[in-house]
C-alpha cells in the first residue's frame, strides 16, 4: 500500500522581512511588487512603479526599508523618526522630580530635537550623535552638552530594546571635557556682614523682602528653592530648627509646584545658629502669618515665591551692594568653606547641603545623615552683634 505525502506549506516569512521582489511591465513603464510581513504578523503586498524595471526596484526598496515605522502602533522602528522615539521616551519616564523632566525637556526642544528631530532612528550613529554634542558644547557649554548627552543616551537604550539600533551609540562616544574649573568663590565673613548690611538698607531689597531670605541662606546653605518652599510648620523655634521636606519649581504647564524631597539626604533637619532663630522670631512678631501651610519667604504679594523670580531680584540686591558676582548658589559654597575652615568632616557639609553624596564637597562617594551637623555654631560668627 503507497503513502500519499501531503504538500509542505511555505515557511513564513520572518517579521518584519520581505519576500522576493517580482517585476511586471506596465504601460507605462514597470511595476515591482513584493510581499511583506509586518511586525502585527500581517503579511501585506508592497509595490512601486518605475520607468525602468531598475528604477521600480530601487523604489521598491526603498518603501520595504521604511516600512517597519508603519507596523504595530507605538513600535520604535529604524524608520521612525528621532522626534518620535523622543516622545516615547519622555513619556515613559517616572519617578523623576518636576525638576529634572523640566530640564529634559528644555533639552529636547531647544538642542536635541532641532538637529536631529526629523532623522530616522537608523541614522543615529556615532558619528552623527558625536558632531552634534560637540556642537551643542561649542554654543552652549560643555554642562548642557553632557545632560544632552544623558538624554540621547537614553533614548537609543529605548530604540534598542525596540531592535530600531544594533547598540547604543551614545557609549562608545568619547569624553565632554570643559577648561579646568576654576575653585570655588565663597564669600568671607566680613563681606557677608557686608551684604546683611547693604541690604537691610536698600529699599528696593526690603520692598522684595529680601534681607530675611538672604540672612536664612546664609545661615543654611539651602538651596534657593527649598527656602522658597520652607512653610512655619517645618520650622520650631524652640529647638531652634528647621526641616527641609520640599522645594518650589516651576513646571512648564503647571506653574509653580511645591514638590517633597524624595531622597533621604535630601530630606533633613538642620540646626539654626541664633541669630537666625532671632531673626525668625522677630518675622513671626511683625506680622507674618504662622499658618502651618503658609511659607516663611512669601512672595511680596502674598503665595509662593518663584525661585526664578526671586534670583533675578537677588541679582538687583547684589549688584547694589557691590557684589555683582553673587548668587544664592555662593552662599551654599560659603558654607561648606566655612564649615571646612572650622574642621568639619565633608560628610556633615554634605548633609548640611543636602548632597545626595559626599563627591559634590570631595572626590570621596560617601555620606550620612547627620542632624547636628556642626554648621550653627560656626555660623554663629555671622552674628552682628559680637
Amino acid at each position: 500500500m503507497g503513502v500519499k505525502w501531503g504538500r509542505m506549506g511555505r515557511p513564513p516569512l520572518a517579521l518584519g522581512t520581505a519576500g522576493a521582489i517580482r517585476c511586471y511591465r506596465t504601460g507605462g513603464g514597470f511595476r515591482a511588487r513584493a510581499l511583506t510581513r509586518d511586525h502585527d504578523g500581517q503579511v501585506r503586498t508592497v509595490e512601486r512603479n518605475g520607468r525602468t524595471k531598475s528604477a521600480a526596484e530601487t523604489a521598491l526598496k526603498l518603501a520595504l526599508r521604511d516600512r517597519a515605522q508603519i507596523t504595530a502602533r507605538g513600535h520604535i522602528t529604524a524608520g521612525s523618526r528621532v522626534s518620535a522615539l523622543a516622545d516615547a521616551w519622555y513619556d515613559g519616564l517616572a519617578d523623576l522630580s518636576p525638576v529634572t523632566m523640566e530640564a529634559y525637556r528644555r533639552r529636547l526642544d531647544a538642542q536635541i530635537l532641532p538637529g536631529l528631530g526629523q532623522l530616522r532612528v537608523r541614522e543615529l550613529s556615532v558619528g552623527v550623535v558625536d558632531r552634534h554634542l560637540r556642537l551643542i558644547a561649542t554654543n552652549h557649554g560643555v554642562a548642557t552638552a553632557r545632560m544632552c548627552r544623558s538624554v540621547l543616551s537614553g533614548m537609543c537604550t529605548l530604540a534598542a530594546r525596540h531592535d530600531a539600533l544594533q547598540s547604543n551609540p551614545v557609549r562608545a562616544l568619547g569624553s565632554l571635557t570643559s577648561r579646568p574649573r576654576k575653585g570655588p568663590r565663597a564669600l568671607t565673613v566680613p563681606q557677608l556682614r557686608q551684604i546683611r548690611a547693604a541690604l537691610s538698607y536698600d529699599d528696593r531689597a526690603i520692598a522684595r523682602d529680601l534681607p530675611d531670605l538672604v540672612s536664612f541662606l546664609m545661615a543654611t546653605g539651602l538651596r534657593i528653592g527649598e527656602a522658597c518652599g520652607l512653610t512655619w510648620s517645618a520650622v520650631n523655634l524652640e529647638a531652634g530648627t528647621v526641616d527641609v521636606r520640599a522645594a518650589v519649581v516651576r513646571v512648564k504647564g503647571q506653574g509653580l509646584v511645591v514638590k517633597k524631597t524624595k531622597t533621604d539626604t535630601g530630606a533633613r533637619t538642620l540646626v539654626l545658629p541664633q541669630w537666625c532663630v532671632t531673626m525668625l522670631h522677630d518675622r513671626a512678631a511683625q506680622g507674618q502669618p504662622l499658618e502651618e501651610s503658609g511659607p516663611v519667604f512669601p512672595a511680596p504679594l502674598g503665595g509662593w515665591r518663584d525661585p526664578s523670580n526671586t534670583q533675578a531680584d537677588l541679582r538687583d540686591a547684589f549688584a547694589a551692594a557691590g557684589f555683582d558676582w553673587v548668587t544664592s548658589y555662593v552662599f551654599r559654597k560659603t558654607v561648606a568653606t566655612l564649615m571646612d575652615q572650622a574642621g568639619l568632616s565633608s560628610r556633615a557639609a554634605a548633609d548640611q547641603l543636602g548632597h545626595a553624596n559626599t563627591s559634590m564637597t570631595t572626590d570621596v562617594y560617601f555620606g550620612r545623615k547627620v542632624p547636628a551637623t556642626g554648621a550653627a555654631a560656626v555660623l554663629e560668627a555671622l552674628n552682628p552683634v559680637p
